[in-house]
């Protein structure tokens, strides 16, 4: 576990953040193993490596929505980007079909290997727990219920009903108000940048989760700690 405090003065605190009273955590990446959509696109005939493009593309669109002023679910962008991405591809099945395949994946995604045991440390230590999604929270419900830590957690929340998306400040003040807990009291915990950038700016504490050891962009606010495993973020909580 490290301390992230290099960078300007505007973009870190100066000591390290206690333990928090709430954490929030991200969960398409964060707490969901997405590796399994790029098997989706092989079997429909569409290049494995497309998912990945595939993903942003729609977080893209979902932020340019937010800045506009308007909103879209995460299920309605996610089947268009398909339709849009896949335009021109020979797929071995109809459009409509190979989208509803890719679809359903999301529903049966599974969580990353130290998710169980680092939620399990983590309310353990009495933080209380909630998930803040881009996506349904019908979708957070099954991985959790499937890795059988439903129980840990408080509330899924989405920004469906913050009417903004991450990263816009009122996707955070939302989860806190529905929590009743003050920004300096929670904690955001995510692996995308511009995520820990966003709580960042509403005042929350961050934990950047960096499970492939990877660089942090120096143009986004740094966390105020980072973790290869939530395994190791308890640890440091404890």
């Amino acid at each position: 576990m490290t301390d992230a405090t290099s960078g300007s003065d505007q973009r870190h605190r100066s000591d390290p953040p206690g333990r928090p009273r709430l954490i929030i955590f991200d969960v398409n990446e964060t707490l969901s193993d997405m590796a399994p959509m790029s098997a989706r696109f092989e079997d429909v005939g569409a290049p494995a490596h497309l998912a990945r493009l595939w993903f942003a593309e729609l977080l893209r669109d979902g932020f340019a929505l937010t800045a506009s002023g308007d909103i879209e679910s995460f299920a309605v962008l996610a089947a268009e980007a398909l339709r849009v991405r896949w335009a021109g591809l020979d797929l071995d099945r109809p459009l409509e079909e190979a989208v509803d395949h890719v679809m359903q994946g999301f529903s049966e995604l599974e969580v990353h290997p130290d998710v169980v045991d680092g939620v399990q440390a983590l309310d353990d230590l009495g933080i209380r727990l909630v998930t803040l999604s881009n996506g349904s929270a019908g979708v957070a419900d099954a991985l959790l219920q499937g890795a059988g830590v439903r129980d840990r957690f408080e509330r899924l929340l989405t920004v469906e009903d913050a009417g903004e998306w991450k990263p816009a400040l009122r996707a955070y003040t939302y989860a806190l108000a529905e929590c009743g807990v003050e920004s300096q009291e929670a904690m955001l915990v995510a692996v995308h940048p511009w995520d820990i950038d966003g709580a960042r700016r509403a005042g929350l504490a961050t934990a950047w989760i960096d499970r492939a050891s990877g660089r942090y962009p120096a143009y986004f606010a740094v966390p105020d700690l980072t973790a290869g495993s939530l395994v190791e973020l308890a640890d440091a909580l404890r």
